[in-house]
């Protein structure tokens, strides 16, 4: 009994996942900077309050995983590798009229149930939302950890 309960308390999304059949989807949020700048205050932070409500009832749903909104593509640096050197550059990596503006980590059972989740999202209305399978990289881990344990012997 002491078991199941320990076991069941255990929030760990590797957990949940196996328990309950889901795998992470990665959402990529694009917004137009320019129509972002163009809201007045009221609508901007209507629209924050609606985005972090709606994340608010994926963690109480247990899909919540976690997210990060990126600052400006103006304050990114881009690392390039070009002819045995890393080159650096100020600012985003592409010119594009949208750029990633967050991103979102989420539990659902399929694609679908992931597309179905985000569709739902206040943020789609200010750009879309890029979604992708999660890459469990365990085994590729492990088996690194052995072929570099193996150089160094």
């Amino acid at each position: 009994m002491t078991w199941l309960l320990t076991f069941s308390s255990m929030r760990s999304s590797k957990v949940r996942s196996l328990i309950e059949g889901t795998m992470k989807y990665i959402c990529l949020g694009y917004l137009d900077e320019k129509n972002w700048e163009t809201m007045s205050e009221s609508e901007l932070n209507a629209l924050v309050d609606e985005c972090f409500a709606y994340e608010d009832l994926l963690r109480k749903n247990g899909h919540f995983v976690g997210s990060e909104a990126l600052q400006t593509p103006r304050n990114a640096t881009t690392l390039r590798w070009e002819n045995g050197k890393v080159f650096i550059t100020d600012g985003p990596y592409a010119e594009t009229k949208e750029q990633l503006g967050g991103i979102l980590v989420l539990e659902a059972r399929d694609l679908n149930h992931a597309v179905q989740l985000m569709s739902k999202h206040p943020g789609e209305r200010v750009g879309p939302w890029e979604i992708r399978p999660a890459e469990d990289l365990t085994e590729m881990i492990r088996e690194s950890e052995r072929h570099r344990s193996n150089e160094n012997n």
